[in-house]
């Protein structure tokens, strides 16, 4: 072989090894990697700081697409790439069986600047059902309101211009029943968000993130059903342009989704049109149970987050958030967080963001903490795994 054509081979193999995998980052502001994608993809500008290479043919004179996604989500209202923390604490003490017997504790105001100087544009802000509305069905109790709203403002004002999300953190059960199945009806439920949504209509940021956890409901299709009721509710109170988190069963698996309740929940429909502003909610753990309870990662999840892509681009195209997800402050973890968050922002199309779990009032000892330090620094989860994930 000659010099030249040994040359030409070179040339040929290195620009191969560049070559960014199908729905690999390949692009946007920031980025050093490779642009151009393996055959069958493009490289696809899905923001101005994320190209993505996705399925289709290149144009002959240019490796990077600047108009929309072929396979991107059509709906205009998508959810742009998030990414933060929960701040738990309004609900400690609520049990799995939607009992609650506390007051709730503040999340720390000064967590929330302390994580948007970092780039966080989401939080979480959990809370007992039984806090907001004393009694089921009843009215807003002034007071809590007052207590849980200034944590919502202060995150909304911490200067990043975050989304958040209200969450009621109560299993789909009121006091160990299950919602329209032997518990509370629909519209009472409906009730608790229909009123939030009132207070809440004026500002798009507002996401709501209607149950946290739904388990071992006796009928998928009839929980669907209370999740169109509360959806209905939420739009005829006046907020019609927020978006809404509708959460599946079996505590909102990621990994079940697409077999159990995904299917029923496309279904559901937004009285203002279209599906872009109802998000699905998924959580998946990475311990060897997905409890969220040891300390050690024995997966990264990309598989289970791969069939969670694959089952909403082939179901119009639409996105879920992974509101919750995490791990200990441990090497396992450092490199399957990473790699778990990693794959979300490079399919941020389909799987818009994430929120770990959690900061907040929880203290440096609990086996997931990501509170900062007395001294401001953060745990070393949150700087190996989360931070380089951050939109």
């Amino acid at each position: 072989m000659s010099i030249k054509s040994l040359l030409v081979t070179f040339v040929a193999i290195s620009c191969a090894l560049a070559q960014q995998q199908m729905y690999a980052q390949c692009g946007g502001i920031g980025w050093s990697g490779g642009t151009t994608c393996v055959s069958g993809a493009v490289c696809t500008k899905l923001n101005d700081y994320y190209s993505q290479c996705l399925p289709g043919t290149a144009p002959s004179s240019t490796t990077t697409s600047s108009g929309p996604s072929p396979t991107g989500n059509p709906n205009s209202g998508a959810l742009p790439f998030v990414g933060g923390v929960n701040m738990a604490g309004y609900d400690f003490t609520v049990y799995t069986d939607g009992s609650f017997n506390g007051t709730g504790v503040d999340p720390p105001v000064s967590q929330f600047s302390h994580f948007a100087q970092q780039g966080v544009n989401i939080f979480r802000i959990p809370f007992a059902w039984q806090l907001m509305t004393p009694t089921l069905g009843g009215t807003i109790d002034g007071t809590f309101f007052q207590r849980y709203d200034a944590s919502v403002q202060a995150a909304l004002n911490s200067g990043s211009s975050p989304y958040v999300i209200l969450d009621l953190h109560n299993y789909a059960r009121w006091n160990g029943q299950v919602i329209a199945q032997g518990g509370p009806t629909n519209d009472q439920y409906a009730s608790i968000w229909s009123q939030l949504a009132a207070k809440y209509k004026g500002n798009k940021k507002i996401i709501f993130g209607i149950m946290n956890e739904p388990h071992d409901v006796p009928s998928v299709s009839t929980w669907v059903d209370s999740v169109q009721k509360v959806v209905n509710a939420i739009r005829a109170a006046g907020a019609t342009d927020n978006y809404i988190l509708m959460p599946g069963s079996s505590w909102s698996s990621a990994q079940a989704f697409p077999t159990e309740a995904g299917p029923l929940l496309v279904k559901v429909t937004d009285p203002t049109g279209g599906t872009s502003k109802l998000l699905f909610d998924i959580h998946k753990y990475l311990d060897s149970d997905n409890s969220g309870t040891h300390l050690d990662c024995v997966t990264d999840n990309v598989a289970v987050m791969q069939a969670v892509v694959n089952f909403l681009k082939a179901n119009g195209n639409r996105q879920a958030l992974l509101s919750e997800t995490g791990g200990g402050n441990t090497a396992s973890c450092f490199t399957a967080l990473k790699s778990e968050l990693a794959f979300v922002k490079a399919n941020s199309d389909s799987i818009a963001g994430f929120t770990v779990w959690s900061a907040g009032s929880f203290d440096t000892n609990y086996e997931l903490t990501l509170t900062p330090n007395a001294d401001g620094s953060d745990q070393p989860l949150w700087t190996n795994a989360v931070r380089p994930n951050l939109p």
